[in-house]
């Protein structure tokens, strides 16, 4: 059997919660009708039924409505926050659709009975009301306790989640700028530099030490000032621009950062990636900018691909893409055409 989780909960479409939700409300008459002797009518009972399992699908629609652009954030006070708020106008929200339900069953269980509706508003007033009262708070304060475990729960799971995913990609950003290779590279340089060039050899080495610093103060925190990693990148792009002069061309628009944070090292990532999988020669120079485009800051490379791609685990892009989707509530977008290769990275304010 299914798991019923929130996702699901929240999604009416699906025929396993409206068979959930009948079976909850076949229980609950079940056990009305043995603890209240006032509940053996079956017309009471049917009626009791359909009331309970209409008010459930209208609650489940109503919490869709209210928490279905519930964005997944890893703040504990920020979820708590927004959980609350929500809830408190979804508790108001039931209450008065539950309400107008039981009015409506009256109404008509008055008129198909009766065939008069003039005394319904004026008896459920005087003899029903605090009865109704009472059962309903009590079935919504039950269904609160639960609800809000659930979506406690699930802000659990998240920020779980989140932790294991940037020790994911603390591990794979230090293994990138440690491996073999790039030290060689880097080595290879200064070893080249340092005689024929040795003031272009001291800036190199202080450029290689930045980034090792940026990576090693900032790989677990959720976020960094937008201006601090465009610094760092500016610092990397260097060591590139050292070792292969005009071959690589970075371009970063004026960019007013002052407002804007940003996942640490996410830039590093889509830069690395345009420099893996793309030819870059003097003639032929791969040119990458960098821009801000609404909430999402881009990075934009041409396209000339490698006609050999060398095998890649692709584990950088797809941990990038969920440490945003559990950070911020918002996608990676990847966009690729015949000229670009093209990825907008959501911002934080």
């Amino acid at each position: 059997m299914k798991k019923l989780t929130f996702e699901n909960i929240l999604d009416q479409r699906k025929l396993s919660t409206h068979v959930y939700f009948f079976l909850l409300s076949l229980i609950t008459v079940g056990l009305t009708m043995i603890f209240n002797e006032g509940f053996q009518s079956w017309n009471k009972s049917l009626s009791l039924l359909l009331l309970i399992f209409i008010q459930l699908e209208v609650f489940i629609f109503l919490g869709f409505i209210i928490f279905r652009d519930f964005k997944p954030v890893s703040e504990p006070k920020v979820v708590t926050r927004l959980i609350l708020s929500r809830f408190v106008i979804f508790y108001i929200a039931c209450f008065a659709s539950a309400f107008v339900l039981i009015i409506a069953m009256l109404y008509a269980e008055h008129w198909i009975i009766y065939h008069d509706t003039s005394k319904v508003i004026n008896n459920f007033f005087h003899y029903e009301f605090w009865g109704w009262f009472k059962t309903t708070t009590a079935g919504l304060s039950v269904g609160a306790i639960i609800f809000i475990y659930v979506l406690w729960q699930d802000a659990l799971k998240r920020e779980q989640k989140l932790k294991e995913e940037n020790l994911v990609f603390q591990n794979e950003t230090l293994k990138n700028q440690v491996n073999p290779h790039f030290l060689f590279n880097s080595l290879n340089t200064i070893s080249s530099l340092v005689q024929s060039q040795p003031g272009t050899a001291e800036k190199f080495i202080n450029n290689l030490s930045s980034v090792y610093r940026y990576i090693l103060e900032n790989g677990q925190r959720d976020k960094v000032p937008l201006k601090s990693e465009l610094d760092f990148i500016i610092g990397y792009f260097n060591l590139y621009k050292i070792r292969d002069e005009e071959k690589i061309i970075l371009n970063i628009e004026d960019i007013d950062s002052g407002m804007f944070e940003i996942l640490p090292v996410s830039l590093q990532i889509l830069l690395e990636n345009g420099i893996k999988h793309n030819i870059a020669t003097r003639e032929n120079p791969l040119r990458i900018s960098i821009y801000i485009e609404g909430q999402y800051i881009v990075v934009k490379n041409n396209l000339q691909k490698k006609a050999t791609q060398f095998q890649s685990t692709k584990i950088g892009l797809k941990n990038l893409y969920e440490r945003i989707k559990l950070t911020t509530g918002r996608d990676l977008i990847i966009e690729e055409t015949n000229n670009y290769f093209i990825v907008k990275l959501p911002l934080l304010k």
